[in-house]
């Protein structure tokens, strides 16, 4: 499976294609409208949510509520483009036409500066059109299509958000997909942790009044992952090396971990390998999961357990210092809607990213022209693990 997303975070409307999809998935409009309704929300965020209302249209590959094997053709409509139709048209336009919601004084911390020098823009509003997070909402509607060839295919997940800003939330041992999902969706900030939730909530509102932003950590369980997705023959082929991509992708993000993470550099190798075990009824698991569900690149059957670290967002309303690209002189940075957090909303996307991961991983492994013949592979596979 492969998917390529297109359009501006002004333009006209946004686009997705995937390619690779078996025939027979059931899917729905509403499938992919939820997710979208889910990564618009949460607390911290702009007025762009209060612009767009984000539903999906398929145009190809989806007939009478199940995937043809085709290209999926997903479109979303940016509402907000009927207030940029000059600046974003693709029509020719004269230069005091171009000049009208230039941008040359690029923002630190964002792509603006460097993809103007890459691609010889002078209007760096060229790069921040396609750099902005506006992006990742179709990427969001490709993960609705992956959560749900998943979910019949007997894998879930879910994501929360551990930390905003230094706040810190707790998380009970063995929590469910179910649970954490549960708990995720009652909260503003995607929070577990009850108690930690209205401190989040204040350090957001104090941030925002100081024209500031802040970042945080978000986690992505994956429960009834069946052993062996991934590889260890060849140092692209592995699964957790491929999440780990797919995480880092996502607008902001600055860092991954799977399991105890980076904790595992102070931890001697008993407090960090999962002793193995094997039952009559379950076949093999491991005692603890610090590895993440991961071993030699692949799958162990345990509950992929990823973490992802976003980095504040760039945009600040009270601006950094920068540079003007026309006269070279110093200048404060040019101001855009922006969020003084995103991480509810990025804990979503990284959702996404993973089921993205995950669904093609599947898909590689198991025969994938029919969903009706995946499923039966995946029962045998299943049932030949237990016998192992």
């Amino acid at each position: 499976m492969r998917y390529f997303t297109a359009g501006e975070s002004h333009g006209p409307e946004l686009t997705a294609i995937i390619d690779g999809l078996p025939a027979g998935v059931p899917l729905s409009e509403e499938d992919v409208n939820h997710e979208l309704k889910r990564r618009q929300g949460g607390y911290g965020r702009g007025g762009r949510m209060l612009i767009e209302t984000d539903t999906v249209t398929f145009t190809s590959g989806l007939r009478h509520g199940e995937t043809l094997g085709s290209p999926l053709t997903m479109v979303v409509k940016n509402d907000d483009f009927k207030n940029w139709q000059t600046v974003m048209g693709i029509e020719p336009v004269d230069e005091r036409a171009k000049l009208k919601r230039r941008l040359s004084k690029p923002r630190p911390g964002h792509a603006d500066l460097v993809g103007g020098i890459k691609y010889q823009h002078d209007d760096l509003r060229n790069v921040l059109e396609r750099s902005s997070a506006r992006e990742t909402t179709m990427r969001v509607a490709i993960g609705a299509v992956c959560k749900r060839l998943l979910k019949e295919l007997g894998v879930e997940l879910a994501g929360h958000v551990l930390e905003i800003g230094g706040v810190k939330g707790t998380v009970p041992d063995k929590m469910t997909v179910a649970e954490i999902r549960e708990r995720a969706e009652a909260s503003a900030v995607r929070c577990v942790d009850p108690a930690v939730e209205p401190l989040m909530k204040q350090k957001i509102d104090e941030t925002k009044k100081a024209g500031n932003t802040i970042g945080g950590v978000v986690e992505v369980v994956v429960e009834g992952v069946p052993v062996g997705l991934g590889s260890h023959t060849q140092w692209d082929a592995k699964l957790d090396g491929k999440i780990a991509q797919a995480i880092m992708s996502i607008n902001a993000f600055k860092g991954v971990e799977f399991g105890v993470g980076f904790e595992a550099a102070r931890l001697p190798g008993s407090e960090v390998m999962d002793e193995i075990v094997w039952d009559e009824a379950t076949g093999y698991s491991r005692k603890s999961n610090h590895l993440g569900g991961f071993e030699g690149g692949m799958t162990n059957g345990m509950p992929i357990v990823v973490r992802g670290v976003m980095k504040p967002i760039p945009t600040l309303y009270k601006p950094l210092q920068s540079v003007d690209i026309d006269t070279k002189k110093p200048y404060k940075a040019s101001v855009e809607r922006s969020d003084s957090s995103a991480v509810p909303a990025a804990c979503v996307v990284a959702e996404a990213m993973v089921a993205i991961e995950v669904a093609k991983a599947m898909l590689d492994k198991f025969e994938s022209d029919s969903f009706a013949r995946m499923k039966n592979n995946v029962a045998d596979y299943r049932d030949y693990t237990l016998r192992f």
